[in-house]
Formats: structure tokens, C-alpha cells, sequence
């Protein structure tokens, strides 16, 4: 399979059509990313100052909420462990102290929507409209230029401006990012894969705060939109998510009575009342994007125990049992476009058809590899500097299986009435970062499937 053909195809289809996408609305979640390059040393000694049994049990499971130091690095040990990622709810005034004296590194734009801003708005010159909670000077000065907007409101009348344009003096909402490289170790354990782990010391994003601008002209910020992506859901719990879940469906019955598809990044949610109610949404999205984690935990809310378990079996996960996830997710919830990222290959389940689909998956992995790559990407032309970055030899026996149990062929099969698109992705062996990596991947193949789109 010539895959490097393929990508070269690929960017410079999407390089050309870009332009052709509108504005996309992006909702709900934007902080401040402090991010801390892991010591062994310094960890290990955490961990036994904080006492070494208690934090080891807290890697084996992790607890819904961060309420003590102990869970806080037994957090830090189960990511590392699993070499994957978690994000918490930092509960505790007094862990909240204890990670910011322990400090940072750099600080980045952090949160989903911050994130997607920068590259759709920042990179590819997608104009965005974003739901900001939190409008500090600090927050809006790590905006890139660009066709970045955020409502502002002024004598009744809505106006779309640059954030720093925003003339708000707000808290600032930091997220504590604790980052390790593959090999990275720490008592007898190895990261088996370069990851983070993310504790959440904001009480913006867990309560899902949406502005007094969004609540009150949301329908006329609907009418600037032509795509939606929907993200930040992950850190509300049975308590307190009733409230923002009304707003958000309003949003989604004002934006499905304009037929702007909408996007669902579902990352890991822990409190399982909050899936399901998500799951009980998803068929008011046009799409939704997760990993095995994420597909997981899904599966056991809808009884599929014995999938679950499959999912978390093997590494690579095995792609037959993902597209049959897929394939059940599909069929219970009426969601059109499933996205299933892992390390090392792409999946998307779409209930349409067309090598648009598969292009922008190809897309996406590039953008990541150039992210992963470059740590901060500036324009889109730089994406191109990952096409030297090697396709994953291992996806290629992910190949192998999808052709024997589906007939594919160059990325594409048919299968349940769906297509399953399939692309190997680029690793970087040695990324300057992992933060953003996958909200990178999932609106780089959500909006070039749009740019490509015939």
C-alpha cells in the first residue's frame, strides 16, 4: 500500500480546499495548561513521602475525583503505568497548593476549545467562533492571530472580536499537565508509551460554565455557524450536570434546525450517570471522536461488558473489536460519523460514503505528527514537515486483519451498511510534546472531511 502517496495526496487536497469551510462554533471548555516534565527522581520521592502503599493502590483504579496527595500521584503512576492518559477533577484546596508549589515548566493555551481554536483559527485560517469561560488577560494573550472570535455583547448588541479585543480582567483556571516520554520510569515500572496525566484545578470547566453571551444570542451566533465541535463534558458528575445538559440540548435544537453538523469529542468521563446521559445524546450529533479508553467505557454503560474487556485486552487494540463497538454504537445511538483514534492507527465508521473520509484522516495524522514534531505548529505549510516522519510498522498487521475480515483495499471497506475508512498513523519517537495531540487529530479529520467533501 503506497500510504506515503496517499499522504502527499491528502495534505494537498485539504491544503487547497481548506478555504471552503466556514465558521466553525466551538463549545465549552478553554484553561490554561501548566504543563511539568516529569523527574523520576523527584516523583518517586513524592510517592514516598506521601506513602508508596496507598499511592499504588490508587494507580491500579483511578478514584472519580482528586481529594488527597495520594490520589493525585497514584493518578500520575496509573498513566504512566498504562503509558495513557487521564484527566481528573482536583477537588482539594490543599492538593490544588501542593501542585502549584511544585510549579511548572511552560505555560500553553490549554482546553479543548483553546486548543481547536488555535489550530483551526491560528494555523489553518478556519474562522472560529469559541465559547471562552474564563476571558483573564493571560487566557486571551495565548490566542494566536487570526479569524479567532469570541462573543461580546455591548449595548444589547452582539459584536464577534479577537479574544485580546475582549476587554475582560478574569480569574485565570489552571490545569496542572504532568508529562512523561516513553522508556520514562519510576520504581519498577516503564512507560511503555510517551503520555500525561492532567489534574483540573479549575471550577469553570468542571461545572461547565456557559456565558451570559451564549446564553442569551446563542441563536444568533448559530446563524454565523456552517460546523459545531462540542467538548469540555468530561469533569461534570451526577451532582451538578442536569443544568448544563438543558443548555446543551438547546444548543443542539437550535443548531439541528439550521443542519449544522456537530461534533462530539468525547474524552474520558468518569462519572457514569454523565455517560450515559451523553450516550442518550449522541444521536443529536453528526459525529463523535474517542479512543479505546473512551469506546470502553461507553460499551459498559451500554451493557456491552464482554466488549469492553476486549477493547482493554491487547495493544495495539485489535481492530475488528473496535469496529464492532463502532458498529453497536452506530446502531443504538443513530450518530453518523464515529472516529476512533488509537496510537498507531485511525478508524472512522461513517454511514456515508467516499475517499474524502479516509483523506481526512490521513490529514489529521499528519497535523499531529507535525505537532508532535515541531511542538507548536504555525501555519499549515508546516504541516508538511512531518511527511518526512515514518508511517507505524505495526499498523500494518492492522491492515492485514481489516483486509481478511472486510475485504479492504486502500483504506476503505464496506461493512454493515457503514464504511469503515482505516489509515496508519506517523510516529514521532521522540514528540516535543503529547498535550493537544488529540484535539489536533479529531478536528483536523472532522473539518477537512467538510474541505473535502464533494
Amino acid at each position: 500500500m503506497p500510504w506515503d502517496a496517499l499522504y502527499s495526496s491528502a495534505f494537498n487536497k485539504v491544503r487547497e480546499n481548506i478555504g471552503r469551510v466556514g465558521e466553525v462554533l466551538l463549545a465549552y471548555n478553554t484553561n490554561i495548561d501548566a504543563i511539568r516534565y516529569l523527574d523520576s527522581g523527584d516523583l518517586e520521592g513524592r510517592i514516598e513521602k506521601a506513602g508508596k502503599d496507598e499511592v499504588l493502590r490508587y494507580s491500579e483504579e483511578l478514584p472519580e475525583r482528586i481529594t488527597s496527595i495520594g490520589e493525585l500521584l497514584g493518578g500520575i503512576l496509573w498513566s504512566v503505568k498504562r503509558g495513557k492518559a487521564a484527566e481528573l477533577f482536583v477537588e482539594s484546596c490543599t492538593v490544588r497548593f501542593y501542585m502549584k508549589r511544585w510549579g511548572w515548566d511552560e505555560l500553553r493555551m490549554g482546553g479543548q476549545v483553546g486548543i481547536m481554536a488555535n489550530l483551526l483559527g491560528g494555523v489553518y485560517g478556519v474562522p472560529v467562533i469559541a465559547h471562552v469561560p474564563q476571558l483573564s488577560r493571560l487566557q486571551a494573550g495565548l490566542f494566536k492571530e487570526g479569524p479567532i472570535h469570541v462573543p461580546k455583547v455591548e449595548d444589547g448588541r452582539l459584536r464577534l472580536v479577537h479574544p485580546r479585543d475582549f476587554a475582560g480582567d478574569e480569574e485565570n483556571c489552571f490545569h496542572y499537565i504532568y508529562e512523561f516520554p516513553r522508556g520514562f520510569g519510576v520504581f519498577e515500572f516503564r512507560a511503555p508509551r510517551e503520555n500525561r496525566f492532567i489534574g483540573s484545578a479549575d471550577d469553570y470547566n468542571p461545572n461547565v460554565y456557559i456565558r451570559p453571551e451564549f446564553r442569551e444570542h446563542f441563536e444568533e451566533i448559530a446563524e454565523k455557524a456552517e460546523l459545531g465541535i462540542i467538548s469540555g463534558l468530561q469533569a461534570l458528575r451526577r451532582e451538578n450536570y442536569r443544568e448544563p445538559f438543558e443548555e446543551l440540548k438547546r444548543h443542539l435544537e437550535v443548531l439541528g434546525e439550521r443542519n449544522v453538523p456537530v461534533h462530539l469529542e468525547f474524552a474520558f468521563t468518569a462519572d457514569e450517570t454523565v455517560r450515559k446521559a451523553l450516550v442518550g445524546l449522541l444521536g443529536s450529533f453528526h459525529s463523535v471522536g474517542l479512543n479505546e479508553v473512551e469506546m470502553a467505557s461507553i460499551m459498559e454503560v451500554l451493557g456491552e461488558k464482554g466488549l469492553r474487556e476486549k477493547l482493554l485486552a491487547s495493544d495495539p487494540v485489535d481492530p475488528v473489536v473496535v469496529t464492532g463497538a463502532m458498529l453497536k454504537l452506530a446502531e443504538k445511538t443513530g450518530v453518523r460519523r464515529i472516529h476512533f483514534h488509537t496510537y498507531g492507527y485511525y478508524l472512522a465508521l461513517t454511514a456515508y460514503k467516499g475517499e474524502f473520509v479516509r483523506d481526512a484522516l490521513l490529514f489529521a495524522s499528519l497535523a499531529a505528527a507535525a505537532k508532535a514534531k515541531l511542538g507548536d505548529v504555525r501555519s499549515i505549510d508546516d504541516i508538511v514537515r512531518a511527511m518526512d516522519v515514518p508511517v507505524n510498522e505495526k499498523a500494518m498487521a492492522v491492515e492485514k486483519r481489516l483486509a481478511k475480515a472486510y475485504g479492504m483495499e486502500r483504506g476503505i471497506a464496506e461493512v454493515g451498511g457503514y464504511q469503515l475508512s482505516f489509515v496508519p498513523t506517523k510516529i514521532v519517537a521522540k514528540p516535543k510534546s503529547t498535550v493537544g495531540i488529540g484535539d489536533t487529530i479529531s478536528s483536523s479529520a472532522f473539518v477537512g472531511e467538510f474541505a473535502l467533501r464533494p
